[in-house]
């Protein structure tokens, strides 16, 4: 009912906000800055614990941070790649903004596989990141495929260059 005794306009009569007890309202900052700060806490932790600044340079011991990379970085010590092409110029887009979110989210599944041991073993490259690599490989040897290549600017029908020379970014492995 309304203040004059007529029926509320919308239906609903308006009831006041429940309004938190102060004490209650403390405990409850008090919970969010607890939780706000574990979090922030253990992010900063696994971050210098997994030295998470060394993945933003092209450094390829970065990529060894995982043991279980050292496998392909011994592979591409020993490769023909070597002298030329480092982690990022292979496996990484070469414009800034593509770099960055690639690593960002191989940063996010690498993580997760490692922290939960749900990754393939041996490791097993993502077809998201083959379709990089091929775009990279073409890129680089551009006037050496071009002949070859019959469908340019078509990923989808080009011939795979991991097909034939799978071995030689990271060399013979297992």
């Amino acid at each position: 009912m309304a203040a004059d005794g007529s029926a509320p306009r919308f239906g609903l009569a308006l009831r006041p906000m429940m309004v938190p007890k102060p004490q209650t309202r403390v405990l409850l900052l008090l919970a969010i800055a607890s939780t706000a700060g574990l979090f922030a806490g253990l992010g900063t932790y696994t971050f210098t614990y997994a030295h998470g600044l060394s993945y933003f340079s092209n450094d390829p011991r970065a990529c060894m941070n995982c043991h279980i990379m050292r496998e392909q970085f011994d592979g591409w010590q020993k490769s023909p790649h070597h002298a030329v092409a480092s982690c990022n110029d292979c496996h990484t887009p070469h414009d800034f903004i593509g770099k960055y979110l690639t690593k960002a989210e191989n940063g996010y599944w690498h993580s997760k596989g490692f922290t939960l041991q749900d990754f393939h073993e041996p490791i097993m490259i993502r077809q998201k990141n083959v379709a990089v690599l091929q775009k990279n490989c073409v890129a680089c040897h551009e006037q050496i495929v071009d002949g070859i290549n019959t469908h340019p600017g078509n990923p989808q029908k080009m011939l795979d260059c991991l097909h034939c020379h799978r071995d030689v970014g990271h060399g013979p492995t297992r």
